[in-house]
């Protein structure tokens, strides 16, 4: 028996927002509606069907999942087979918009099983929060709710089976 082997690829997606419609909370995720897998996974056939056709979409389409999102963090693991992911990852480099609000996607970790996409997700995730902490200036011992924010987070993203 052969088995299906695929590569997960880490994206964040950064919105763009306009210099007057910046949250003034200095919080997590993108301001206005919240996107979904759904609307990533739409905005990424469509991506992919313009850029490289029917026949990028024929490779992909079968294999592509959007397995994790996180709205907070705009941290997203997708799955999609080990021979056509380059199409994937170009398909996701290329997108411009999902669901009509502006994202700059950036593609993090590119890995073959799902525990290094998972240990990767978890360390970026951490590294937003300390970027975060850092842009308030808090204190190393301050408990605030990103600590309880990674712990839910790190345990979503380990609870991903393949």
């Amino acid at each position: 028996m052969v088995r299906f082997k695929n590569r997960w690829i880490l994206v964040e997606f950064i919105p763009c927002t306009a210099p007057s419609t910046v949250r003034p909370s200095g919080g997590l995720g993108a301001s206005g509606a919240e996107t979904s897998s759904k609307q990533i996974w739409a905005a990424l056939k469509q991506s992919v069907i313009t850029h490289f056709g029917d026949t990028g979409w024929g490779a992909v389409g079968a294999s592509l999942t959007v397995k994790y999102y996180s709205p907070r963090t705009n941290v997203c693991i997708i799955r999609v087979a080990r021979d056509p992911y380059r199409i994937a990852w170009a398909g996701v480099t290329m997108l411009t918009s999902i669901d009509g609000q502006r994202y700059i996607p950036n593609v993090v970790h590119v890995s073959g099983t799902i525990k290094q996409a998972q240990l990767a997700a978890i360390q970026h995730n951490r590294e937003v929060i300390a970027r975060y902490r850092a842009l308030a200036k808090t204190p190393a011992g301050y408990q605030d709710s990103y600590e309880e924010f990674l712990q839910t987070s790190a345990q979503e993203i380990e609870g991903l089976q393949d």
